[in-house]
């Protein structure tokens, strides 16, 4: 039963990938985008990752997708759709040759992936959000703080582009 629905997440998980880059309007991007997140959260309860699960959907899902709709409205994209999504015969090639590399890279490549350090008792003692916890602002809290300036950075320049310029009143300057 596992296995049929990890069939059914990752199937709609890159479905809905391939349908956020490839949709023509923003705003059907971030729905498709939104399926993705909710998704790939059905995969973290299916790796018995709840903490992870409820970071997914309350963080990404949630405030992330709300912060990129709320840019998108702001920028008031409105863009001449000849030049955009013109023909997706030009990322057919691209897109099946790293189609390939990724099937290359997932059956011969030696890297399996990253053990935690953490025993297994203490996981299974004080439970996964307290490793995670412990891990994240112990190792990488750098990191951690980078990414938080980073968004900063991007709201503030999305407040930036989003503002419109006040016309200079000539007749009130003399």
């Amino acid at each position: 039963m596992a296995l049929v629905f990890f069939a059914y997440f990752a199937l709609v998980s890159i479905a809905a990938g391939v349908l956020t880059v490839a949709l023509k309007h923003p705003v059907h991007c971030g729905l498709a985008l939104l399926a993705l997140l909710l998704h790939v959260s059905g995969l973290f309860i299916l790796l018995n990752a709840e903490f992870l699960w409820a970071v997914q959907v309350v963080v990404y899902a949630g405030a992330i997708l709300v912060l990129y709709l709320f840019v998108l409205m702001l920028l008031n994209l409105k863009t001449d759709e000849r030049y955009f999504h013109s023909s997706f015969l030009y990322f057919l090639a691209p897109a099946s040759l790293g189609s390939l590399y990724v099937l290359f890279l997932l059956f011969k490549s030696p890297f399996k992936g990253a053990k935690g350090d953490a025993p297994i008792t203490a996981v299974l003692q004080e439970g996964d959000t307290y490793a995670v916890g412990i891990k994240m602002f112990s190792d990488y809290l750098l990191q951690f703080e980078i990414v938080g300036v980073f968004l900063l950075g991007a709201i503030i320049g999305a407040i930036v582009l989003a503002k419109t310029p006040k016309a200079i009143d000539d007749a009130g300057e003399r």
